[in-house]
């Protein structure tokens, strides 16, 4: 990998052209995924995924006794279990890191550069299949690797609620940008229903230049937007359970996302 420079003067690994994971190795590959989810914001400890490699698939998991996401700092009960491909922080008690969900939030562990594979412009797709109810999300999305606050948008290449799931076979599948933080993005974000069984393998991907970003499932184009993010990204997968969705008789489930490929190409 080479060295490259935004335009705010910040160094970074710039992603290789090609990237490919099958997830056919016996762990996951240390120097692309972090198995933790936004650490900065709480610690490894307690943001470590739950997952299982196995017949070339990784699979995500939240088993009933994963424990909250930043309990105390989330405005709803949050459980998740993520991979990233990047991640970084400023020292404890600092604003400096990722995604941040609301204002004033401080770094509670400081987390050291992690750039695995961070495009800002090409192509990234994602083999996978879902088991959601009412209560739980399953995603894959690019987001901005944040070396200045205003790199926060995100690309979204899937998004599914369980509790978007209808009788008639059909999901609301969301894709699109996200602005975030990010004043220069129009949120341009969708949910568009397809006829799709989310349980059973689709291919979601994106492809995006400095002009137009293209979202497609199995090959066919579901949505684009105009002047998509350009800057440094990484890869988020993840699946999330919402606790204060439950029914009352489902504490039970175990929400999952088995991921047989993620590729992508950088430009």
């Amino acid at each position: 990998m080479s060295f490259g420079t935004t335009s705010y003067g910040h160094r970074y690994r710039a992603a290789v052209a090609a990237f490919h994971d099958d997830f056919d190795d016996i762990s996951l590959d240390p120097a692309v995924w972090l198995p933790h989810y936004l650490p900065a914001w709480s610690s490894r400890a307690r943001t470590r995924a739950t997952y299982e490699l196995g017949d070339s698939t990784l699979t995500l998991l939240v088993p009933p006794d994963q424990g909250l996401w930043c309990a105390d700092e989330h405005p709803t009960p949050l459980r998740v279990s993520g991979i990233q491909s990047g991640n970084w922080s400023g020292p404890v008690g600092s604003t400096l890191g990722q995604q941040r969900f609301r204002d004033g939030m401080v770094v509670e562990e400081e987390q050291p550069r992690f750039e695995g594979w961070l495009p800002s412009q090409g192509e990234v797709s994602v083999r996978c299949r879902m088991d959601l109810s009412p209560r739980s999300m399953a995603a894959m999305w690019l987001s901005g690797f944040e070396d200045d606050p205003d790199d926060s948008g995100e690309l979204c290449v899937v998004e599914v609620f369980g509790d978007s799931l209808a009788d008639d076979g059909s999901v609301e599948v969301g894709v699109g940008a996200k602005q975030l933080h990010d004043p220069r993005l129009v949120h341009d974000f969708v949910q568009p229903r397809l006829a799709i069984d989310v349980a059973t393998p689709h291919t979601y991907a994106v492809h995006w230049d400095d002009a137009h970003a293209t979202f497609a499932v199995d090959g066919e184009v579901v949505h684009r937007t105009a002047r998509p993010p350009t800057y440094p990204m990484q890869v988020m997968v993840a699946v999330f359970d919402f606790p204060d969705r439950s029914t009352g008789d489902d504490d039970h489930l175990v929400a999952s996302m088995a991921v047989d490929w993620v590729s992508g190409r950088a430009r």
